[in-house]
């Protein structure tokens, strides 16, 4: 049987995916009263980076130690993929000694062409066009603090990115309305906002994308390899901060988001990420025990 994988939202269906962050909150609850859960006895996750991370790399590997398994760290100086080995060659060695793989990289192609030669479940923890993992802990945030997400208005502040392309796939899934507010020139893939496009709508003003909102959310202006862009990006991006002005025009019970690092005082003000009721930290934690759920579900079934 072929195994399952996670390139993105949209390989599971809604009704596992609603399932996978219900599961995640039980974990979170596990975890905290102190109950010992090894599911992943004696397996062993490969984690492959091309892109180096704080969360990612955490959450992953103290996540599979509490499931009682092994975490892998690879980084390019690591294995002969860094060193020009077909990613298909790769696939097939490694996925031969090890229960699941994570990769963080760049191009989605090399996540698909990895799970396709891969015999064991692929997981997809960032590319340049999706990271679906931080959505799952989103996700699990929302329903924390407010309940179902359903019929919710979802405002993505900023670079139509990878983060973005993720949200709308959510959206989707979970029936929420997502409005993307992106300078003009930074819109999001339209091939990815026609395939949500009943729940999607892009904007090029970020006042007027956030009245009424029940979750805002943003991301760094210049993501990974593109810091030689970022003075021009700040230029661009000048009037899509995430500040108190913006964040009271949404709703009065709205809660914002980041996926982190933050740059205080470029996409974020001080005053909205460190507010007492911010559940940034809480979003950052869940990492952990939404991965938990999904290695769970893939390499458990």
């Amino acid at each position: 049987m072929s195994p399952r994988h996670f390139l993105t939202l949209k390989d599971l269906s809604p009704s596992e995916l609603k399932q996978l962050i219900s599961r995640a909150s039980e974990l979170k609850a596990m975890h905290r009263a102190g109950t010992d859960y090894q599911p992943l006895k004696n397996k062993v996750l490969a984690m492959i980076f091309e892109k180096s991370s704080t969360r990612t790399r955490v959450s992953f590997e103290a996540g599979m130690a509490q499931f009682g398994g092994h975490a892998l760290f690879l980084s390019p100086r690591d294995t002969q993929l860094g060193r020009g080995e077909p990613v298909e060659d790769s696939a097939r060695v490694i996925s031969s000694m090890v229960d699941a793989v994570m990769i963080r990289t760049f191009g989605h192609d090399i996540v698909e062409t990895f799970a396709a030669n891969s015999r064991v479940p692929v997981i997809n923890a960032l590319t340049d066009d999706y990271h679906p993992c931080q959505l799952l802990a989103d996700m699990q945030t929302y329903q924390e603090h407010r309940g179902s997400i359903e019929g919710k208005k979802v405002v993505w502040v900023g670079d139509g990115n990878n983060m973005c392309h993720s949200y709308m796939n959510a959206a989707s899934m979970l029936n929420f309305q997502l409005v993307a507010a992106c300078p003009k020139g930074y819109e999001p893939n339209p091939a990815i906002v026609a395939e949500n496009q009943a729940n999607v709508t892009v904007l090029h003003s970020a006042q007027e994308a956030v009245v009424g909102a029940d979750l805002v959310v943003t991301d760094v202006f210049a993501s990974m390899g593109q810091e030689e862009e970022q003075q021009q990006r700040l230029r661009d991006f000048s009037g899509f901060q995430v500040n108190k002005a913006l964040m009271d025009l949404a709703n009065k019970d709205a809660l914002f988001m980041h996926c982190l690092p933050a740059h205080r005082g470029e996409e974020v003000t001080a005053e909205v990420i460190d507010h007492p009721d911010s559940v940034v930290w809480d979003e950052a934690e869940n990492r952990l025990h939404a991965q938990k759920a999904l290695l769970e579900f893939l390499i458990c079934n």
